[in-house]
């Protein structure tokens, strides 16, 4: 299992982008000012080993030394031991719609990214439940099978996004299925499924699948992403439109998430740009009978921030010794023999 100990640092890495453009204006601002003392003929005639080509080399090399600095930092590390461990607690699956009407803008961003964010702090918040990750669009698959590394969980949380199932639509009930074939034999009636979605099915029949669940135990929970006026679907710098050339407006279906709550004795949650509903959830999970349950956990990682802080300093050496200057030893060899 592989993990950044303190991935926040990895943000650090955007700086590259600011400090790439203000080199390439130094640069330009330098060659500007030495226009004024001449042509470029006579400046190359006056210094005829500066070397442009190494300045950015030099700087590139620099930014590179710098980015892998910063994933020293935030200590990439990896699993070296599991530890078998008994808890008592609930297993929940969430559900997470990933069809590209989650790009919709009536959430800030967009109806993914809210929900992501709201789930890491779900995690973050969790003490005695297990926690599993599916995602679904036209297909369904498991994200996340049932752990209790609530620091794995998060980070594939993180890496949700719309193109990782290719096929388009939205198969609630087939994310239904998969989710509640996902428990632990331990569980039990302690089975919970959070199913986060814009409710607009048009797969399967997702009541069925509710039923079937309902029948094992499995309370759905069900929280309503978007809202009944809707919003365009962002896709690039344009919107998705259909055959007619029609900006698509994708609106909640509330009803059908209705019913699959109360076929399961759950509860149906609208979200809001404030708060999506995954903390009163949970605080009703709490509430549910718990089983004693059985999880594979690390226990201890390797710490491998060494190697990329070799490879920094490595660059660093190359970038100290590399002259901003053209090197009259090589400039005097002529491999292809041509004239001057």
């Amino acid at each position: 299992m592989f993990r950044f100990a303190n991935i926040d640092y990895l943000y650090l890495l955007v700086l590259i982008v600011p400090l790439a453009l203000l080199f390439e204006w130094a640069l330009s601002r330098r060659a500007a000012m030495l226009s004024r003392f001449g042509s470029n003929e006579a400046i190359r005639r006056l210094a005829p080993d500066a070397s442009k080509g190494k300045l950015r080399l030099k700087f590139w090399l620099f930014a590179a030394a710098y980015a892998f600095m910063v994933v020293a930092l935030a200590r990439p590390q990896v699993g070296s031991k599991l530890r078998e461990v008994e808890r008592e607690g609930v297993e929940i699956v969430v559900a997470v719609d990933v069809s590209n009407s989650m790009l919709a803008s009536d959430f800030s961003p967009n109806r993914l990214e809210r929900t992501k964010y709201a789930l890491s702090r779900m995690i973050e918040g969790l003490k005695e439940q297990y926690i599993g990750v599916v995602i679904f669009a036209g297909d369904a698959y498991v994200q996340v099978p049932i752990t209790g590394d609530y620091l794995t969980a998060r980070n594939f949380v993180e890496r949700i996004s719309t193109t990782q199932v290719t096929r388009q639509g939205t198969a609630i009930g087939a994310a239904i299925e998969l989710a509640s074939s996902a428990f632990t034999s331990e569980s039990g009636s302690s089975r919970v499924i959070i199913l986060v979605t814009d409710g607009e099915n048009h797969e399967d029949d997702a009541l069925a699948a509710a039923e079937r669940a309902a029948a094992e135990g499995v309370k759905i929970y069900t929280i309503g992403m978007g809202t009944p006026e809707g919003a365009p679907i962002a896709v690039g710098d344009d919107f998705i439109r259909d055959s007619k050339g029609e900006i698509v407006v994708s609106k909640l279906d509330e009803s059908t998430l209705q019913k699959i709550a109360a076929l399961s004795d759950g509860a149906y949650i609208r979200a809001t740009n404030a708060s999506i509903g995954v903390e009163e959830i949970v605080a009703r999970v709490e509430q549910t009978e718990k089983a004693k349950l059985m999880a594979n956990v690390f226990e201890e990682y390797d710490e491998l921030f060494y190697l990329p802080l070799l490879v920094a300093l490595l660059l660093l050496m190359v970038e100290w010794i590399l002259l901003p200057r053209r090197n009259r030893v090589f400039a005097r060899i002529n491999l292809f023999g041509e004239r001057k």
